[in-house]
């Protein structure tokens, strides 16, 4: 990596630029989490960037490895770690950024077999916090020889990890929004439908329901599908 703080600070500061550009797209999260460790391997000159999020969803939170650049299969493969488990659960847990500088002497780092293989010595996890500051997973940066990274190498890649997270909470938040917004224009479309099948057919309005209900099921179409074919049906 750079070692003089000026060269640092404005490799990073495009780093930051071109993912806050991807804030402002529409990229799928999967998308978004690729480039920013393709991003943050670039401009830091490290062997390995990964990040891992926290699947929230379950009652024993895990923290689960979502993108590296890496292409060695050993690396690349499905892993999950308990949030008491390993240096990525140690950071995420403790909200605090974790400097390596020899992972095969470091008792929490559970991959030296895979570190062998690679080449990894010196690591740097910084977690990723969003605008409560609260962790929503790790990043994290292995080198293949050993590094020392200083404070001002830390608190970059922490501004990077950090705008990575709004990145992620704004993608997860337009994902979600719009999975509304499709439900919200399927329940207008469905109670449309109802009052076409109540004018034409004289159903009552759970009779109407039950109607496109099971017309749905029963030709494996959505219900939005059905409606949306009541409606042309009756503009015919």
């Amino acid at each position: 990596m750079e070692k003089t703080p000026p060269e640092i600070y404005e490799k990073y500061i495009k780093a930051i630029t071109d993912i806050s550009r991807a804030i402002t797209t529409e990229q799928y999260l999967e998308d978004i989490l690729k480039l920013i460790v393709i991003v943050t391997a670039k401009v830091t000159g490290v062997e390995i960037c990964s990040l891992w999020l926290i699947d929230e969803a379950r009652d024993d939170k895990m923290i689960r490895l979502k993108a590296t650049q890496a292409i060695d299969p050993e690396y690349v493969k499905d892993r999950s770690l308990t949030m008491e488990e390993g240096v990525v659960g140690y950071v995420a847990s403790t909200n605090r950024p974790l400097t390596v500088r020899d992972v095969l002497k470091e008792p929490r780092f559970k991959e030296k077999e895979m570190a062998r293989k690679l080449g990894l010595v010196s690591m740097l996890g910084v977690p990723l916090q969003g605008r409560d500051g609260k962790a929503i997973g790790v990043l994290n940066c292995f080198t293949s020889e050993p590094h020392h990274f200083t404070e001002a190498e830390v608190n970059l890649v922490t501004a990077v990890a950090n705008q990575a997270a709004v990145a992620i909470l704004n993608t997860e938040l337009m994902v979600k929004t719009q999975v509304i917004q499709e439900e919200l224009e399927t329940r207008k479309l469905v109670e449309k439908a109802k009052e076409v099948l109540m004018r034409r057919r004289g159903f009552q309005a759970e009779e109407a329901f039950r109607w496109i209900q099971k017309r749905s099921m029963n030709s494996r179409k959505s219900m939005r599908q059905v409606a949306e074919a009541v409606l042309l049906s009756d503009e015919l």
